[in-house]
C-alpha cells in the first residue's frame, strides 16, 4: 500500500511538474512573441511614420511657389500653366512620389505632374475628397482612397495654398504604399492596415482587403461611396475570422482562414492617430503551442533521468540546436531589419541633399543641429562651421542684425508667420542673399517637440528679376509718353504761336502808345503781354512735366481731380481736332489709392486714342463723353467716343504689345494702359458701341 502510494504520489507530483513546465514554456514563448509583434509593429509603424514624413513638407513647400499662386490667380493664363505643369513634373521625378498636383478653390485640377500622360488629373474635380476639405480649411489633409483617375490606391497628403490671409488653392501629393506592403511580406507572417472603419486596405493577406474587421452602417457606406474612396467598390464583407480578447492585455487570439485553412495566431494592434488607421501583425499560434509540448516532453524525461539519462541527453542536444536556429534566425532578422533602416536612412539623406531649398534645424535653445547642402551652398559656410552655433549666426546680414534678432526670437518663440517671412542673408564671399523662410515645429520619435525646422528658400534671382521688370515698364512707360508728346507736337506748336503772336502785336501797340503818352492803354497792352506771357509759360510747363515726371508710389486720390488734369494737357489737342470732352464725375465718389502719375497716363492715352479715332467724324459731332460712378466697392470710369470703333479682326491683339493699326505708332499705348490698371488691381476692358464708336471701362478698388 504505501509502494502505490509513493508511486501514486511520484505519478500525481511528476504530472503536476510536467503541466508546470508546459504551461511555464508557453507562457514564456508567448511573451517572446508578443515582444517580437512589438518590435515588429515598432519597426513598420517608424517606417511608415518615416515615408509620409519624407513627402509631407513637399505640398507645403510646392504651395509657396510663386508661380503656383500666380496660376490660381490667373488659371486661363496658358504659359504660366505650362511652366507650373513642368515644375510639378520635375519635383514629382526628383522625390519618387506617384503625383503632384495643384487645384483651386473649387477643387478643379489646374496642373499636375502627369499633365501630358493619358490617364491625367488635370481637369478633375476632387472637391469630394476629404483631404481637399480639409486643406481648404487650413488643415493638412491625409486620405487613402483608390485614385477615380489612375485606378490605383494611395495615400494623399494635401496643404492649403494661402495668399495673404485667405485660402486660394490646395496642392496634393499621392504616394504609394507598394514598398510599405513589401517590407510586410519579408514579416514572415500577416500584416494588415485597416481604416478609422475597420475597413482592411492593406494586407499580406490578398483576400482580407477590402474586408470590414466591424459591421458597417449604411451611413458609413453611404459617405464611403460619396468620397468613392475605394473606387466601385461597396460591399465590405466581414473578414473571416473570430477574435478572443483578454481585458488589459495588449495582444489577442485570432483564429482566421487562410487559403482555406484555419490557422491560429497571436496579434497586436498600433493605433495610428495622425492618419486614423490602425496597424496589425499577426503571428502563428503554432511555435507556443510547440513549446508548451517540447516542455512537457522535456519534463516527462526529466521525471525519468536515472532511468532514461541517454534519451535525456540527447534531448537537451536537441534542445540546444532548435535555440542556436532561433537566435541565428533572429539575429538574421535584426541583421535584416538593421540593413533596412539603414537603407530607408541613406535613401531620406539623399533626398535631402538632392533638395534645392536650404533645410535647417535647430533645438529648443538655437543650436544649429542640421543643415543641409543646398543651406551651406546659399550661405558658403561648411556644415562644420555651422553645426552647434547659437544666434547671431554668421551668415546674418550686418545691417539686418536688429531685424534677425526679431525674426529669431519669433521662430524660437513659435510665433513665426505661416507664410514665412523674407530675410536678407551675406555670404561668405560678401554678397547678398535674398532669402523666404518658414518655420514648423521640430517632432522627436516620442512626439514631444524638441526644436524648430526651417525652410529656406533662395529668392534673389526673382527679386532681381522684378527689379529690371519695373525699370522696363519705367521706361516703356517713358518711351510711351514721348510718343504722345509727339503726336501732339504740332498742336502744341500751334498753341504756343498763338501767345507768341499776340506779344508781338500787343508789344507794338505798347510802342505806340508810349509814343503817344496814353497812359491807360499802354498798361492795358503791358497786362495783356503778361497774360499771354504766363499762358504760354503754362503749356510748356504742362509738357515738361508729362515727359519728366515719375512714379510717387500709391496714395488716396480723388477721380475728378486726375480726369481735370489729363483733360487740361490735352486742352491744344482738343482744341486743335475741334472735339469736346464733357465729363460726370460726381463729388460722392470715395478716392482710390494708386499711383496718380501712371492712372493720369492712362486717361491721356484713353483720350488721345479717342481723339484720334474721330478724326473721319463730323467736326460737330465729335465729343468724348467721360462717366465715373461708384458700384459696390469700385469705382467704375467709362471713356466713350463717337468714332469708327475697332473691327471685330483686332479684338484678341488689341492689347499686345507693339500691335498698331497707326502708320507711326509704337503699339504700346493700349498695352501699357493695361499692365498699369493690373498693377493697381483693377481691370481695362472695352466694346463697341451699338451705334458708332468705342466705349473703354475702367474698374478700380475704391478706398473702405
Amino acid at each position: 500500500m504505501r509502494r502505490r502510494l509513493a508511486w501514486a504520489s511520484v505519478t500525481v507530483g511528476a504530472v503536476l511538474f510536467v503541466g508546470v513546465c508546459g504551461e511555464w514554456a508557453a507562457r514564456r514563448e508567448l511573451t517572446a512573441q508578443e515582444d517580437a509583434n512589438h518590435r515588429t509593429l515598432e519597426v513598420q509603424s517608424l517606417s511608415l511614420r518615416g515615408a509620409v514624413a519624407r513627402y509631407k513638407h513637399i505640398p507645403f513647400t510646392t504651395a509657396q511657389q510663386t508661380s503656383v499662386q500666380t496660376l490660381l490667380a490667373t488659371p486661363a493664363d496658358s504659359k504660366v500653366t505650362q511652366r507650373v505643369n513642368h515644375y510639378l513634373e520635375e519635383v514629382n521625378r526628383r522625390v519618387g512620389s506617384d503625383a503632384l498636383y495643384l487645384m483651386d478653390a473649387k477643387g478643379v485640377t489646374l496642373a499636375a505632374s502627369n499633365w501630358n500622360e493619358h490617364l491625367t488629373f488635370v481637369g478633375d474635380n476632387y472637391s469630394f475628397r476629404p483631404y481637399f476639405r480639409d486643406a481648404m480649411q487650413g488643415r493638412s489633409g491625409f486620405f487613402y482612397a483608390i485614385g477615380t483617375s489612375t485606378k490605383i490606391p494611395g495615400l494623399f497628403i494635401a496643404t492649403p495654398v494661402r495668399h495673404e490671409d485667405r485660402i486660394i488653392g490646395v496642392v496634393a501629393i499621392k504616394l504609394s504604399l507598394r514598398d510599405i506592403a513589401q517590407a510586410w511580406s519579408n514579416v514572415g507572417a500577416p500584416v494588415y492596415m485597416s481604416d478609422a472603419r475597420g475597413i482592411i486596405f492593406l494586407s499580406t493577406v490578398s483576400s482580407w482587403i477590402y474586408t470590414s474587421t466591424r459591421a458597417l452602417s449604411q451611413t458609413d457606406l453611404d459617405v464611403i461611396a460619396s468620397q468613392q474612396q475605394y473606387g466601385l467598390q461597396s460591399n465590405y464583407p466581414p473578414v473571416p475570422w473570430t477574435a478572443r480578447y483578454t481585458d488589459g492585455d495588449p495582444s489577442y487570439q485570432l483564429v482566421a482562414a487562410i487559403d482555406g485553412a484555419s490557422k491560429k495566431f497571436l496579434a497586436r494592434e498600433e493605433t495610428l492617430p495622425e492618419f486614423g488607421w490602425t496597424l496589425v501583425v499577426l503571428s502563428d499560434w503554432l511555435p507556443i503551442n510547440k513549446a508548451r509540448y517540447t516542455a512537457i516532453a522535456l519534463a516527462t524525461l526529466l521525471t525519468g533521468v536515472l532511468l532514461l539519462g541517454s534519451l535525456y541527453w540527447r534531448q537537451r542536444e536537441r534542445r540546444f540546436t532548435e535555440q542556436r536556429n532561433l537566435r541565428r534566425e533572429l539575429e538574421v532578422r535584426v541583421r535584416d531589419r538593421t540593413r533596412e533602416l539603414g537603407e530607408a536612412s541613406a535613401f531620406r539623406k539623399a533626398m535631402e541633399d538632392s533638395l534645392l531649398i536650404g533645410m535647417r534645424a535647430r533645438d529648443l535653445e538655437g543650436h544649429i543641429i542640421y543643415v543641409n547642402p543646398a543651406l551651406c551652398e546659399m550661405t558658403g559656410y561648411r556644415n562644420d562651421e555651422l553645426m552647434g552655433r547659437l544666434p547671431p549666426y554668421p551668415y546674418w546680414h550686418p545691417d539686418d542684425m536688429e531685424q534677425h534678432w526679431r525674426d529669431n526670437e519669433a521662430a524660437m518663440s513659435g510665433q513665426a508667420a505661416l507664410t514665412g517671412f523674407e530675410s536678407r542673408i551675406r555670404h561668405r564671399d560678401g554678397h547678398d542673399v535674398y532669402t523666404m523662410i518658414y518655420t514648423a515645429p521640430l517632432i522627436n520619435g516620442s512626439g514631444e517637440h524638441s526644436g524648430w525646422m526651417s525652410s529656406v528658400v533662395d529668392i534673389s534671382e526673382q527679386k532681381n528679376h522684378d527689379a529690371r521688370q519695373r525699370q522696363h515698364d519705367e521706361q516703356l512707360q517713358h518711351a510711351q509718353r514721348l510718343a504722345s508728346l509727339g503726336e501732339m507736337a504740332s498742336t502744341v506748336a500751334h498753341e504756343l504761336n498763338q501767345p507768341l503772336m499776340a506779344l508781338s502785336n500787343f508789344a507794338s501797340a505798347a510802342k505806340a502808345f508810349a509814343e503817344q503818352g496814353k497812359q491807360a492803354m499802354l498798361m492795358n497792352s503791358l497786362d495783356e503781354i503778361v497774360a499771354q506771357a504766363q499762358r504760354a509759360a503754362e503749356t510748356v510747363r504742362r509738357i515738361r512735366g508729362f515727359v519728366r515726371q515719375r512714379t510717387q508710389g500709391l496714395e488716396a486720390n480723388s477721380v475728378a481731380n486726375m480726369i481735370a488734369n489729363a483733360k487740361a494737357l490735352l486742352k491744344p489737342e482738343i482744341r486743335q481736332r475741334q472735339a469736346r470732352i464733357v465729363s460726370h464725375c460726381p463729388k460722392s465718389i470715395p478716392a482710390v489709392v494708386v499711383d496718380r502719375v501712371l492712372l493720369e497716363q492712362v486717361l491721356i492715352n484713353l483720350m488721345l486714342n479717342s481723339l484720334q479715332a474721330m478724326q473721319n467724324t463730323p467736326a460737330g459731332e465729335r465729343e468724348i463723353n467721360i462717366v465715373a460712378e461708384h458700384v459696390n466697392d469700385e469705382v467704375i470710369i467709362q471713356i466713350a467716343d463717337n468714332g469708327s470703333g475697332i473691327t471685330p479682326d483686332i479684338f484678341d491683339q488689341i492689347f499686345t504689345p507693339f500691335f498698331t493699326t497707326k502708320p507711326d505708332g509704337l503699339g504700346l499705348g493700349l498695352n501699357i494702359c493695361h499692365t498699369i490698371v493690373e498693377s493697381h488691381g483693377g481691370t481695362l476692358e472695352f466694346k463697341n458701341r451699338s451705334g458708332n464708336g468705342a466705349l473703354f471701362t475702367l474698374k478700380l478698388k475704391c478706398m473702405a
